[in-house]
């Protein structure tokens, strides 16, 4: 990271017109059935992403270069690190050939609860938890959701299959996650992608609040796992159920029973697991397809 400002050196990387913001053309030799074709595909843009808070810099994350000012908003509040949107402004974007960075300004008595928390971390980058030295420092708890939203199961189904129409970088690349919020009723509402399923869910919280949603009047919808920061992130910000395409970890079903978060796993057209806090899902209607209806899910 360059973190000299008097002679910045600035690069931009090549980007085809018809692909959307985070996808780039790169050649490839293609070997199908015997034979080999140089074609040009596309493919994930993934660089450095610096936070710097208040002229200190704080982390750096791999992410996919689209929605960085909802990123830059959506981590500084699930990740704790400002109480509300109002808190964090965002200086400046810029770009240098060794990736981007980010200029945040906090309220001062954050930055100096920052600087405290920083001198307990080393070698971050990635996750929220990676560099922690302290086990108290790698997890923590949200409060408790209170936020009593009821979801109906045709509602989550829609919900996904709106989320796979989403995806315009992953439907080039195959390389992406994805995270969307829906309204009860399941219309997807806002969604965004990157190469990391954190930053997907960081870009998206960052949108919400941008956009004024409130995240408790809806709920979420992921392509990845279920890991424990995605729980984490998602009950810090008030969300009160987490439904992902795969599956959730041990400490995120612990996590999300103790901050009363609504966690299922394996979500799929044909049914899905609720690992916790059960009561926000209704049971499906009278005239739901039979394939939708609880009992006949079946984990990949």
């Amino acid at each position: 990271m360059n973190d000299s400002h008097d002679n910045p050196q600035r690069a931009s990387a090549p980007q085809a017109c018809d692909a959307p913001a985070g996808a780039v053309r790169r050649p490839v030799e293609r070997w199908r059935e015997g034979a080999v074709r140089h074609v040009d595909d596309h493919v994930a843009e993934e660089v450095p992403v610096a936070f710097v808070y208040n002229d200190v810099p704080f982390a750096v994350m791999m992410a996919t270069p689209a929605d960085l000012e909802d990123f830059a908003r959506g981590f500084a509040l699930s990740e704790g690190i400002v109480a509300s949107p109002g808190d964090v402004a965002i200086e400046r974007i810029e770009q240098f050939i060794e990736g981007t960075e980010i200029r945040l300004r906090i309220p001062e008595a954050r930055a100096e609860a920052l600087a405290l928390r920083r001198r307990s971390m080393s070698g971050r980058s990635g996750c929220g938890v990676c560099g922690s030295e302290l086990l108290e420092a790698a997890l923590r708890y949200p409060a408790p959701v209170t936020t009593d939203v009821r979801v109906a199961p045709e509602a989550l189904s829609r919900a996904l299959r709106a989320l796979r129409d989403a995806q315009s970088i992953a439907a080039l690349t195959g390389a992406t996650h994805a995270a969307g919020w829906a309204s009860l009723d399941g219309t997807l509402r806002l969604a965004r992608e990157d190469v990391g399923r954190h930053n997907a869910l960081d870009k998206l919280i960052g949108a919400l609040h941008a956009e004024g949603f409130d995240p408790a009047a809806g709920f979420l919808v992921v392509t990845s796992r279920a890991s424990y920061e995605m729980a984490m992130k998602a009950a810090s910000v008030g969300i009160a159920l987490m439904a992902a395409i795969s599956a959730p970890t041990a400490l995120a079903i612990s996590l999300a029973d103790r901050a009363h978060l609504t966690l299922i796993g394996f979500a799929r057209d044909d049914g899905h697991a609720v690992y916790t806090h059960a009561q926000r899902l209704l049971p499906p209607s009278a005239d739901a397809p039979t394939a939708m209806r609880p009992g006949r899910t079946q984990a990949p």
